[in-house]
């Protein structure tokens, strides 16, 4: 559901983001962990999201225009061209799959007309093929399209229905609602989740309104700290950018989440794309396909099957990345990674070529360290081994992204 958002909002965010660091910094680490054990202990317990989730979700490319053929034939295309294969693992029914009534004992139905065989049968062919399957609710009345029920006061039913049909990923919506804080509502069904005996990956989507990276690590796997996306550059930009400002919360278990990948939907040039998939790769956001994976074009699956970008979103480290320069449209965001290596993005979000340096006091390598740059998008070592900066020249609305390695 898209609201609105203006400059008040957006500094809001900003100083409540500043005093939750101020107040964590003064935290030791021993006592932040144990403080986070404990709270999801008490709330979510289910081993899940170590790394960000990785999958495909209905929502982006088909909208209400979802039936189980789509599904079944979405499941087969991730295994027949590998993705599966790369971690794309979850097959997310989005909203409008259920009857807009329940049953006479209050049990959603899965809609007729479009999933005659029963949810239960889905998931056993989608578990079939390797996968896992993900379906939608909402912490409301009804979910956002208002075709079928949330699941506000249902919910220990309905999480006992998902668990008898066998779904691994629970993505909960915000619509509709009875005006109480998510805060209140989010946690409900977090528990009935906890009850109902199998392990759910749980989404929050909630929209960013009551800054969920601050509450939703006891509470979700991830959470959405923003709108929704559309399929071009600048809602794009504008979604990382927003998303960003949480950087310090996401960790393993618990993830930011900027809204699914467009890429391969048309809206956006092929560099556009890459930016895009780079960005919400070091960003350590959920990387979930929205485009139909039946029918990709080479330069999509190019994108989406790049094993090394998809490595630094997976990085065992789990640190998501920040942008730690920006001069005008020219901005450095980095990272560290596993293996005291750094991940790197140099974006160029102006309509001409920029020259763009990534200075070590600023991506957060040692002054005088040789390094080692992977250009992960050529796949190739550069020749150059650099000390105090790496620079780039960067086309019009694109990126270089590389893995930095010391040497020396």
């Amino acid at each position: 559901m898209e609201r609105s958002r203006d400059v008040c909002v957006v500094v809001a965010v900003l100083m409540l983001c500043s005093m939750m660091v101020s107040t964590t910094s003064s935290m030791s680490m021993p006592e932040a962990e144990n403080s986070n054990e404990e709270l999801r202990g008490n709330l979510l317990a289910n081993g899940l999201g170590l790394t960000p989730q990785m999958g495909w979700n209905s929502w982006n490319h088909f909208n209400c225009k979802v039936d189980e053929k789509v599904i079944k034939e979405t499941a087969d295309a991730l295994v027949s061209t590998g993705l599966a294969k790369l971690g794309y693992i979850y097959v997310n029914i989005d909203d409008c799959w259920a009857e807009m009534h329940r049953d006479a004992k209050g049990n959603l139905l899965p809609k007729n007309s479009t999933f005659p065989s029963g949810i239960k049968a889905l998931a056993d062919y989608v578990h079939s093929k390797g996968l896992k399957l993900g379906i939608y609710s909402d912490a409301g009345q009804f979910t956002c399209s208002k075709t079928m029920p949330g699941s506000l006061g249902h919910e220990e039913q309905d999480a006992k229905t998902f668990a008898s049909w066998g779904i691994d990923y629970l993505k909960y919506d915000n619509c509709y609602n009875d005006g109480t804080k998510p805060t209140v509502r989010y946690p409900v069904m977090t528990r009935s989740l906890t009850k109902a005996g199998r392990p759910i990956f749980f989404s929050l989507c909630e929209w960013g309104d009551l800054h969920p990276a601050l509450w939703g690590f006891k509470v979700g796997n991830s959470w959405r700290t923003t709108n929704d996306i559309s399929d071009n550059w600048n809602s794009m930009l504008s979604i990382i950018d927003l998303n960003e400002v949480y950087a310090d919360l996401a960790r393993p278990g618990g993830w930011n989440d900027p809204d699914m990948l467009e890429v391969g939907n048309g809206g956006m040039k092929n560099n556009e794309y890459i930016a895009h998939f780079s960005l919400w790769a070091i960003s350590k956001a959920p990387l979930l396909l929205g485009c139909d994976v039946r029918n990709l074009t080479k330069e999509t699956f190019n994108i989406i099957s790049n094993q090394e970008v998809i490595a630094v979103n997976q990085d065992s480290l789990g640190i998501q990345a920040k942008k730690v320069r920006m001069e005008g449209n020219s901005e450095i965001w980095a990272g560290p990674l596993s293996g005291n290596r750094v991940a790197l993005v140099l974006l160029n979000r102006a309509t001409v070529p920029h020259s763009i340096t990534g200075n070590w006091d600023d991506i957060g390598i040692p002054e005088n360290s040789v390094i080692e740059a992977r250009d992960v998008w050529e796949h190739k070592t550069l020749e150059t081994r650099f000390v105090g900066n790496v620079t780039a020249n960067v086309e019009p609305h694109s990126c270089k992204m590389f893995v930095l390695k010391p040497i020396a």
